[in-house]
């Protein structure tokens, strides 16, 4: 007699699950908050010049990096809605990704773009709490989000562009708290972040390979195949040699180059022990990723307050 299949396995159910009510859950489900994760990646670039920008011996703003955090979970839902809006129907063809909402029908396109439309008001209403400075790069910041999701399309390497947008975060944190932007320290910062999502955002990209590979998606996963981990290395190299620049560009002091050698550990041991053919480690590398900036963090305020 032939054996029944064994029974599909769940991910362990989220808060969203639990607490929201139902109409509400396919709304929370779009703007990922059932994967909270991820907004530390949006959060981190900004958390760290904002920390950089403040005065030497004395704790960043507190308010400032709340508020921050706030602007995050809204930037990342903004740019979680635009991506599957735009990418629904490659979403139907992707086991990963295809019991998203839009994708699974849970929510129509038009009731994704009126909540799309809440989350910008949203946003700017958390930039005009900043100055106009970080109003403008803030808004500018929307432009990049928008087309992300169009690069997956254009060219093979849309994790270079989802640095590029991510890497904004540097500027409009110092914007908000300094006047004029301090290019020594923010220009190798930049250039540290777009390495760093190349990096984690291939590992993730890993997870889909196969499946972008017939639905015609680009993904530097789909372009550097095996010789991803060498790409990775580089690439890693890369980030860690800009913050180091960073730190000296920024005089920050001794303190910082231990967490700045953490973070090094880090990114080494998820380039090393990465199995990329399987999506549970390429995921749980990707999210690893929220204490590679905890560590930079740690060490900017660390080589801020040390005498």
């Amino acid at each position: 007699m032939v054996e029944p299949p064994p029974p599909r396995q769940h991910a362990p159910a989220s808060w969203v699950d639990r607490w929201l009510p139902t109409a509400a859950k396919p709304y929370a489900m779009l703007a990922r908050l059932d994967k909270p994760d991820a907004i530390w990646l949006y959060a981190w670039p900004c958390i760290w010049l904002i920390t950089i920008a403040s005065n030497k011996g004395e704790i960043p703003d507190i308010k400032m990096l709340a508020l921050f955090g706030f602007g995050s979970i809204v930037l990342r839902g903004v740019a979680c809605t635009v991506n599957d809006l735009l990418d629904r129907d490659i979403d139907k063809k992707v086991e990963r990704t295809k019991t998203r909402p839009l994708a699974s029908g849970a929510l129509t396109p038009a009731q994704g773009f009126y909540f799309l439309v809440v989350q910008v008001l949203l946003w700017l209403a958390f930039l005009s709490q900043l100055n106009n400075n970080s109003f403008i790069l803030g808004a500018s910041w929307l432009a990049l989000f928008f087309s992300y999701p169009l690069m997956k399309r254009l060219t093979y390497w849309p994790q270079a562009y989802l640095g590029f947008t991510l890497g904004w975060g540097v500027f409009l944190g110092s914007a908000a708290i300094k006047q004029s932007l301090d290019y020594p320290v923010l220009l190798p910062m930049y250039f540290a972040v777009i390495c760093w999502t190349l990096v984690y955002d291939t590992i993730y990209a890993h997870q889909d390979r196969k499946d972008d590979l017939k639905a015609g998606v680009k993904s530097t996963a789909v372009t550097f195949g095996d010789t991803t981990e060498y790409w990775l290395s580089g690439f890693g190299a890369a980030c860690i040699g800009s913050l180091a620049l960073t730190g000296y560009n920024a005089h920050l002091a001794w303190p910082y180059y231990p967490f700045l050698a953490a973070a090094a550990g880090h990114i080494a041991w998820q380039i090393s022990s990465v199995d990329l053919s399987k999506r549970s480690d390429c995921h749980r590398k990707f999210v690893s990723n929220k204490w590679f900036g905890g560590f930079i963090f740690g060490g900017i305020l660390s080589g801020l307050l040390a005498p």
